[in-house]
């Protein structure tokens, strides 16, 4: 007679692995108080992003992003969300500009931006500049969905490398929806990895600095602005919809800062 086979223990799954790198996630909400002033009853951040209450101006409440850790390393997920009701005011800075840095993982970081301007509301999205170290990897993704009589001023500043050091591979989207329409889907991949001529006369040529400038009001569906070519590598270019873009490439931070600015100033001017 055969021996009777042997017993097996059902296998044990297997634990998956605990997500790499760190996850973190910072919220802003802002809300008119019916007497003339902006409130902020959610204000949360966690890990890397602490978020800090300044000084009001007028009627818009101010708020800055504090980088409490090193960031984004290889395999961190950063999220910020960041909403005005109706009629609220508010205005998001950073403390400094921020560092894309390699990490142990190796894995893609991601820091991803979320902002929402209801009908009446005004916010203003004005962080430093992002900065690609050399050997860093990151995918920034920035989307901002702005009702129908809602005001939006968005900045994004990156600059490929420190002083005299390559860039890392840094890609970015940004898209705007105004009143559920799509006015801008743009992407750009730089640095090692990136598709072949990002440096070249159609890309950046050359320059180290690249931003651009996102401006929606209202008046702009009656009265658009012009395309205006206003410096060498930076242009005014009205959008489908009650925007326009400002967009500029430059040889460094303060130059690119400089050019941005100065197609603000033109669309206020408009």
């Amino acid at each position: 007679m055969s021996a009777p086979a042997a017993c097996t223990a059902p296998a044990t799954p297997a634990t998956p692995a605990a997500p790499a790198g760190v996850r973190a996630r910072a919220r802003i909400l802002a809300r008119a108080d019916g007497r003339g002033t902006t409130r902020l009853p959610v204000l949360e951040g966690e890990g890397p992003l602490a978020v800090r209450r300044t000084r009001a101006g007028g009627t818009e409440a101010r708020v800055t992003l504090v980088g409490a850790m090193s960031g984004p390393l290889g395999g961190d997920r950063f999220t910020v969300r960041a909403g005005a009701e109706p009629g609220a005011r508010l205005r998001v800075g950073s403390a400094a500009a921020t560092l894309a840095l390699p990490g142990q993982d190796k894995a893609e970081a991601r820091y991803d931006v979320r902002l929402t301007v209801a009908e009446d509301a005004e916010l203003h999205w004005l962080p430093e500049q992002l900065i690609s170290v050399r050997d860093s990897d990151l995918r920034v993704t920035t989307r901002a969905d702005v009702a129908a009589g809602g005001h939006l001023v968005l900045r994004e500043e990156q600059v490929l490398g420190r002083s005299g050091e390559e860039p890392g591979l840094l890609s970015s989207r940004l898209t705007v929806r105004v009143a559920g329409r799509c006015v801008l889907d743009q992407e750009l991949a730089c640095g090692p990895g990136a598709p072949d001529g990002w440096d070249g006369p159609a890309g950046l040529a050359g320059m180290r600095a690249v931003g651009q400038l996102v401006v929606v009001r209202p008046e702009f569906a009656e009265r658009p602005p012009a395309a205006d070519p206003f410096a060498p590598g930076a242009a005014v270019l009205p959008l489908a919809g009650p925007a326009a873009l400002v967009t500029a490439v430059a040889p460094d931070a303060l130059r690119l800062r400089a050019l941005l600015d100065a197609g603000l100033a033109a669309l206020a001017a408009a």
